[in-house]
């Protein structure tokens, strides 16, 4: 369920909320730069606009680069080991094989052409420098623009200096620091002379300036021209060693600007903004309210301690389907991190925090199968950097429990929502920090979900070898729990590495006695719903299509029940395929289409792939059909794992082939299928989409 390869083309530069004031010549540079060699650092003080500049300049290049931009966030990282999965997900790439990160990062550059942005490389410079080095040598149409405090010292590198926005026009018009003021204070020219002086203390700097800008509701331009000034004269500059070493002064007058907005907010606002700063990146009003509540914060006061924090800049908010969704600048939320460590609070909020996130995990896990499905998809991809920084506190903890019970409560975001990569990063670890116990007392549920969850992850990824040896530890580990859902999902994981090993007539013997049981599924809707996806598909498998259909109407009748839609959409793909067994090929592009729509509402790519393939099979038009198997082949490469490996779909694939050929010919075979293979993502899935009942696209 992943957004894999939507608008892949253009790229994934977010839009602007707000206007872009000046830098008409660091454009131009960066332009040239940009041109001439193949990395570009944009270098400055924190504040400065690095990342808004980078943004704004990728924009006006994306005609350049026939593969779009792409912006990749590393200011959220805690860990370098992080910094190839965040250029895999940044790049929507789906390829879930058992290949690292990095390897299928650098295999899918190395023949585009694309800018690629590199967004707050300071903290992870070295890691980083080295990545970069690799691209230049293996992905020659690649250029990078990164932004940091400090150059990634590379050779061919050229540094450019991002300086505060000019303060003095030269002339009669305002300076692009004082339009900016202006901009965002709602002030007009005639109010020049004292926005000059605002924006001369703040030498500039653009988040110093909106800041600033941010107090005029309270204050009138005078009272802040003059507060401003007793500020800077009364105070100078704090000591460099404050703030992360920085000793450039311009950062240090930012460090005062940001210092005065913070003495100036209520205490009740100085502690709420010091307890926010644990969040890893955005957050909702009741994650705040459970994380930040307690002694002078109380749960009721948080609501409007973030609307004053809003309205003060200090704090940025995006409607979301969920209602509102807060974020923090990065150089906000360091000042706020140091205040929370001085207040002596840093590991009671990152437990909090922690906390928070292992509920959320604990619940998405229970209800996924259900009406909020969808819902729950969107809220953790969301809480994605959150979630990463909750396991990173749960990796340290000294009880090995808490990390086996979240990695294996995520389950649905690993297996589900397209994250098996990452999930294996987080599974392999927590599983190495629990090894199996000696005498005594045996592992308890969280090393089994957390092994079964693994071994999910690892079919998912072709990788059946591992799958089996899971599925060795799983089913004693289950009967020993006395559990009957573990029991149950040890059934499933044992009969879907039997059917993708092609022994579907033995998986049958392991998962039918379980799904047909009244206790099926041991109270879990989830476990329930796979076994009958595991007994259909093997049904479908050993070609008894009467039984697979009676199967998957069983599927899709206890999904449509819960309301469940990623199991629904399998449940159509399986019934296309008995369609397809019984000789009725309408039914099947029918169902093929249905399943299709869901899997790719949901950016389920590997869903999307079967789905499609399976059309392929259905369809009556051997050039349609054609361009449809170059749009699986699209598909499938950024899955890893052409058709998963199994012989039964690898087989199915090169019938279909053969009989087009065969058909129409390789010349007019070779066009159609090249003319899949060079369609837009989106484009390929909607003309799939357009295949009506008869078998031909509209």
């Amino acid at each position: 369920m992943r957004e894999s390869v939507q608008g892949r083309q253009g790229g994934n530069l977010p839009d602007e909320t707000t206007s872009f004031v000046g830098r008409g010549a660091e454009l131009r540079a960066i332009a040239q730069a940009v041109s001439q060699v193949r990395l570009v650092t944009l270098t400055g003080v924190g504040g400065v606009g690095k990342t808004r500049l980078a943004q704004r300049a990728g924009a006006e290049l994306r005609d350049g680069f026939p593969d779009g931009v792409w912006l990749v966030g590393l200011a959220q990282l805690s860990e370098p080991a992080l910094l190839p999965l965040a250029l895999y997900e940044a790049l929507r790439l789906a390829d879930q094989s058992t290949r690292t990160a990095s390897e299928v990062v650098v295999d899918w550059l190395a023949d585009k052409r694309l800018l690629l942005i590199l967004d707050c490389c300071e903290h992870l410079t070295a890691d980083c420098a080295d990545f970069v080095r690799t691209l230049l040598v293996t992905a020659p149409g690649v250029r990078v623009l990164a932004t940091s405090r400090r150059p990634l010292a590379l050779r061919g590198e050229q540094p450019i200096v991002v300086p505060p926005l000019p303060v003095d026009a030269g002339g009669t018009q305002p300076s692009d620091a004082s339009l900016l003021f202006m901009e965002r204070a709602g002030v007009t020219r005639e109010d020049g002379t004292a926005v000059a002086e605002i924006c001369a203390h703040l030498e500039g700097i653009p988040l110093a300036i909106e800041l600033a800008a941010a107090r005029l509701p309270e204050m009138d331009l005078d009272a802040l021209r003059r507060r401003l000034h007793a500020r800077y004269e009364t105070l100078g500059h704090p000591s460099p060693g404050m703030w992360h070493g920085e000793s450039d002064p311009r950062h240090l007058t930012l460090r005062t600007a940001i210092g005065w907005s913070h003495e100036l907010c209520t205490p009740q606002e100085r502690l709420a903004w010091a307890r926010l700063s644990v969040f890893a990146d955005g957050f909702e009003l009741e994650a705040a309210e459970l994380v930040c509540a307690g002694g002078p914060l109380g749960s009721a006061q948080i609501g409007g301690l973030l609307s004053a924090l809003v309205d003060k800049s200090l704090l940025r908010s995006t409607k979301t389907r969920r209602g509102l969704r807060y974020s923090m600048l990065d150089t906000v939320r360091e000042y706020g991190e140091d205040w929370l460590r001085n207040l002596g609070e840093e590991r009671l909020l990152s437990e909090r925090h922690r906390d928070y996130y292992r509920w959320l995990a604990r619940t998405g896990g229970r209800q996924w199968a259900g009406p909020d499905q969808v819902a729950w998809y969107e809220r953790c991809t969301a809480e994605h950097a959150n979630l990463r920084a909750a396991l990173e506190s749960c990796l340290a903890d000294a009880d090995p429990r808490d990390s086996l019970e979240m990695t294996g409560s995520l389950w649905f975001f690993w297996f589900c929502c397209g994250f098996q990569r990452e999930g294996r990063h987080y599974l392999d670890r927590a599983l190495a920090k629990s090894p199996c116990p000696g005498p005594g007392p045996g592992p308890g549920p969280e090393r089994f979900w957390a092994l079964w969850t693994q071994g999910v992850v690892a079919f998912t990824q072709g990788d059946l070898e591992t799958t089996g040896r899971l599925v060795d530890l799983c089913n004693p580990l289950a009967d020993r729990l006395g559990d009957p859902a573990a029991v149950d999902a040890a059934r499933y994981l044992e009969g879907t590495w039997l059917t993708l090993s092609g022994r579907s007539a033995h998986a049958l013997g392991v998962v039918a006695p379980a799904a047909g049981s009244p206790g099926c599924g041991g109270g879990s809707p989830a476990v329930k719903l796979l076994l009958l996806s595991t007994v259909t598909f093997a049904h479908l498998r050993l070609g008894d299509f009467d039984r697979a259909a009676v199967a998957a109407a069983t599927l899709h009748e206890e999904c449509e029940r819960h309301g469940e839609q990623w199991m629904r959409s399998f449940a159509f793909y399986l019934l296309a395929g008995t369609a397809l067994g019984n000789g009725d090929p309408s039914s099947a592009v029918r169902h093929a289409r249905d399943g299709l729509a869901i899997k790719w509402r949901l950016h389920d790519i590997l869903g999307a792939a079967l789905s499609v393939d399976m059309l392929t099979s259905a369809m009556d038009d051997p050039e349609q059909t054609a361009r449809l198997l170059g749009i699986s082949d699209v598909l499938w490469r950024s899955v890893g794992v052409a058709q998963l490996g199994n012989l039964d779909l690898v087989t199915a694939r090169r019938a279909c082939e053969r009989r087009v050929r065969d058909t129409i010919g390789d010349l007019a075979y070779e066009a159609a299928f090249r003319k899949g293979l060079e369609t837009g993502i989106d484009e390929g899935i909607a003309y799939a989409l357009a295949t009506p009942e008869g078998g031909t696209p509209s």
